[in-house]
Formats: structure tokens, C-alpha cells, sequence
């Protein structure tokens, strides 16, 4: 055995195949195998949140986890996130400048979009507050902004999702085409 490990993975929706060393991280296998330099490598033991991608479904640390491990999985990067959350997202952080040097900022909007898809459960009347979006976005370091104008674009984005879900419901269904 030469130490490679295959594996399959979805990434951002497209099925790939990789061989590589079994110890190759999820991060450097986006970054250096797919061109998926949105990922960021920050401090590479899994605290500064730069690397932080979706794995199933939940947002994890691509530096500390082995892309082998990822066999079977769906994987989404910040190229991948696509949507009304991500929109909502980005128009937020550019208005409430939420961003400098924009380092941190694929880690932010990754764990962003998945607090503002969660705000129901992480908040009792489903309107986030500043306290559990900080709570929430402890893993990921920002050393420019402060966190505050990062905190207000994701309580915003939430509150905008939320808007966005009123004003389809008060619209309702979409006809089909060729209907009455």
C-alpha cells in the first residue's frame, strides 16, 4: 500500500473522486486538488474558523478533518453556498460592514448562513439577538472588525430571510403555468 486512500465525495453539488494521501485534509484537498481557494488555512488546528466549510450538512473545520473521512459525504465550500440565505448574507455584510480584509470572511459566511438557517431553533420567538449570533460565531476570529458590524449582518440576514417569508406567504402560491 502506498498510503493513498480514494475516496468519493460531493462537493458543491458535483460528484468527485480523489486519491490521495491518507492524511491529506479536507482543507488542502479543496484547496490543492479542486482549486477551491475560497477555504481558507488560518491557523490550521481548527480555532480560528478561516477552513470552515459543510459537511453533511453542518458546518465543521476542514484543517482538522481528514478527506478521507469525507467519503460518502456532501461537502459545500463558500463557492457552493448559493440562495437566499448567502444573498441576504452578503448584501448584510457589505451594508453593515462586517468585513475588512477578508480573510475570515468565507468562515463567517459559511457559519453565517448556518445561523440564519437555524434561527428558529436558536432563538424561542425565532428573532435572533446579538448575544446568540456572537455565541453561535465563537469559533471563527476576526482580528479587523470587532465583530460587530459581522454580528449585526447576521441578525439582519436573518431578519431580511424572515421578511422575505412573510412576503411570500402574503403573496401565496405561485400558479402553474397554463392554470386559471
Amino acid at each position: 500500500m502506498n498510503g493513498s486512500v480514494t475516496s468519493s465525495v460531493t462537493v458543491n453539488g458535483v460528484p468527485r473522486t480523489w486519491t490521495l494521501p491518507a492524511r491529506t485534509s479536507l482543507a488542502d484537498a479543496l484547496r490543492d486538488s479542486l482549486g477551491l481557494t475560497g477555504t481558507r488555512l488560518g491557523c490550521e488546528h481548527g480555532v480560528c474558523g478561516a477552513c470552515t466549510v459543510v459537511i453533511d450538512g453542518r458546518p465543521a473545520r476542514s484543517c482538522l478533518t481528514l478527506a478521507a473521512a469525507c467519503d460518502g459525504g456532501d461537502v459545500r465550500t463558500v463557492e457552493g453556498l448559493a440562495g437566499r440565505t448567502v444573498d441576504a448574507l452578503r448584501t448584510a455584510f457589505s451594508a453593515e460592514h462586517g468585513l475588512q480584509c477578508g480573510f475570515c470572511t468565507s468562515g463567517m459566511l459559511v457559519t453565517g448562513c448556518d445561523i440564519v438557517d437555524r434561527r428558529r431553533e436558536l432563538a424561542a420567538d425565532g428573532e435572533l439577538s446579538g448575544e446568540v449570533v456572537r455565541g453561535e460565531l465563537a469559533g471563527n476570529l476576526c482580528r479587523c472588525t470587532g465583530y460587530v458590524g459581522i454580528v449585526r449582518a447576521v441578525v439582519r440576514a436573518a431578519k431580511d430571510v424572515d421578511a422575505q417569508d412573510v412576503e411570500a406567504q402574503q403573496r401565496g402560491p405561485i400558479p402553474e403555468e397554463g392554470s386559471p
